[in-house]
């Protein structure tokens, strides 16, 4: 497919009238972005790129990229924090959503040609996250769509959050996609679940990170976003940012402490 500016175009009907047109989507140049533009993943110990498209049902077609997303989860959702608050940014991410609903597998081959080229020009170890602000099965989607296994490129390391606890399971053990759990106000159960599995559960906080949570030891998610990558079975504790901060359904972990007078 060539990369030029595509524009596919639908129409509100209205009493047999065409009454506005909209765009679908332009075909983004790229697709994935590095990392040194998040001040997370900047702080990595390897170049990082990041796919990142619009949340939950922010796309044209209202399909939900977040299939467990919690309300908490979809509120305080990281997709207005940092650049992503700016309108550039997000539009930007819409459209990239609105390319994926569209045509999924168009989508996916220039994932995949993107993905070859990063591990063929790399000089080190490259981290990959396909999930920047979405929960999409990719490494499924790429085998299904390309016949692309990232595990032949073997110049990249794939990580990963999620609310699926059967996709985090699936993954377990492969060698090259680390996921990690997320939790929100509605899955404490399944947490403890996949803590009990080695698996690394991602918890916010909104204020100071406990040494211990439900038992389990706590680390800080925030010192770089490849953390994950050093530990099996842990909290990574992250504080709230953007909306989360404005949390009040317990998906944000409260540990603020009262002074009393």
């Amino acid at each position: 497919m060539k990369n030029k500016e595509t524009i596919e175009t639908y129409h509100f009907i209205k009493n047999d009238l065409t009454i506005k047109t909209v765009q679908k989507y332009k075909l983004p140049k790229k697709l994935l972005s590095k990392g040194t533009n998040n001040a997370k993943t900047a702080k990595n110990n390897y170049p990082t790129y990041i796919l990142y498209m619009a949340p939950y049902t922010q796309n044209y077609k209202g399909i939900n990229l977040c299939p467990k997303a919690s309300d908490g989860c979809a509120a305080a959702c990281l997709f207005t924090a940092g650049r992503g608050k700016f309108s550039n940014v997000m539009n930007a991410r819409i459209n990239k959503a609105n390319y994926f609903v569209s045509n999924k597998k168009a989508f996916i081959w220039q994932l995949a040609a993107e993905l070859v080229k990063i591990n063929r020009l790399a000089k080190q170890t490259t981290l990959i996250r396909l999930n920047g602000t979405t929960d999409v099965d990719f490494v499924y989607l790429l085998k299904k769509y390309s016949n692309l296994d990232i595990s032949d490129l073997t110049m990249l390391k794939f990580y990963d959050y999620t609310k699926v606890l059967q996709r985090a399971l699936r993954y377990k053990n492969h060698p090259r996609y680390k996921i990690t759990f997320s939790r929100s106000e509605d899955n404490e159960e399944q947490c403890i679940e996949a803590l009990k599995q080695g698996i690394n559960v991602a918890a916010v906080f909104n204020g100071y990170l406990p040494d211990q949570y439900k038992g389990f030891n706590v680390v800080d998610g925030d010192i770089s976003d490849n953390e994950m990558l050093y530990y099996n079975g842990v909290v990574l504790g992250l504080k709230a940012k953007g909306q989360a901060k404005k949390d009040n359904s317990n998906f944000v972990i409260k540990t603020q402490v009262t002074i009393l007078n």
